[in-house]
């Protein structure tokens, strides 16, 4: 039988811990089926690997020159490296595949931002605002400032705790400030840590599972460990199959003349 269903990638990942279980229930991490292994297990498992893993992926993804990948909206590099660290921690490199850095993601939100979804083009921009525990879309913020603000009260955080830059702080103290913004706990100008923290996380998977054409999900490796086919043009050809039919990814880069 063919895969049809280009809405709801394949997932076999699940939550075994009842703790785990339970947080994400209480904090909405979960995202349906779309979520997967790696976003549940960067959050919430005590992994003993360091930053040092993620610095290593960093290091490597210079050494192939990817002349797309420049950023456009985030003009300090130091909010870049905070983003990086972020969504890693969200979607990290484990068993199952590349994590968050390898795929594009950072590069994905800030081509985002630095277009109209960036600045709330077409949106309704006008009062009243909620303040400090608005939603992104109740706060008198754009989502480029809600990022910039959200991510430098991060780092702010992080000096804070643990005397140390959040880029610089362990995985376990990373992942602590972040589950307190998920939590709301946290005090941001504009906007509620939750509402931020919401819209980095549904950022982070959109830039893992998109169309590579928008700059995320690099080489299709985010849709590889779903094994999702992608932008399947017709499944006319195999819709009689009577065993699942695993194909090869295809972006819609594919559909352009040669």
């Amino acid at each position: 039988m063919a895969d049809n269903n280009s809405n709801n990638p394949k997932n076999t990942n699940e939550v075994s811990d009842p703790g785990r279980r339970s947080f994400v229930k209480n904090t909405g991490i979960a995202v349906g089926g779309v979520a997967g292994g790696a976003l549940l297990g960067g959050l919430f498992s005590n992994r003993s690997k360091n930053n040092n893993s993620t610095s290593t992926a960093t290091k490597e993804s210079v050494k192939e020159k990817r002349y797309e990948e420049a950023r456009m909206y985030f003009t300090r590099i130091a909010d870049f490296a905070i983003l990086e660290q972020a969504v890693e921690r969200i979607f990290p490199e484990d068993h199952n595949g590349p994590g968050a850095i390898e795929l594009g993601v950072p590069y994905y939100i800030d081509k985002q931002l630095a277009g109209p979804y960036g600045s709330n083009v077409g949106d309704y921009r006008q009062g009243p605002f909620i303040g400090s525990k608005a939603s992104a879309a109740d706060s008198s913020l754009d989502r480029g400032q809600i990022f910039i603000n959200g991510l430098r009260t991060m780092d702010v955080e992080s000096l804070k705790r643990f005397d140390t830059n959040f880029v610089k702080a362990t995985e376990d103290q990373q992942l602590e400030i972040m589950t307190d913004f998920a939590d709301d706990k946290v005090e941001i100008k504009g906007i509620s840590s939750k509402g931020f923290f919401n819209l980095l996380r549904s950022t982070t998977l959109e830039g893992a599972y998109c169309d590579p054409l928008y700059g995320g999900n690099r080489d299709m490796k985010g849709w590889k460990m779903k094994e999702y086919p992608g932008a399947i043009a017709s499944y006319a050809h195999m819709i009689e199959e009577d065993k699942f039919v695993k194909m090869d990814q295809v972006s819609l880069t594919d559909y352009q003349p040669k």
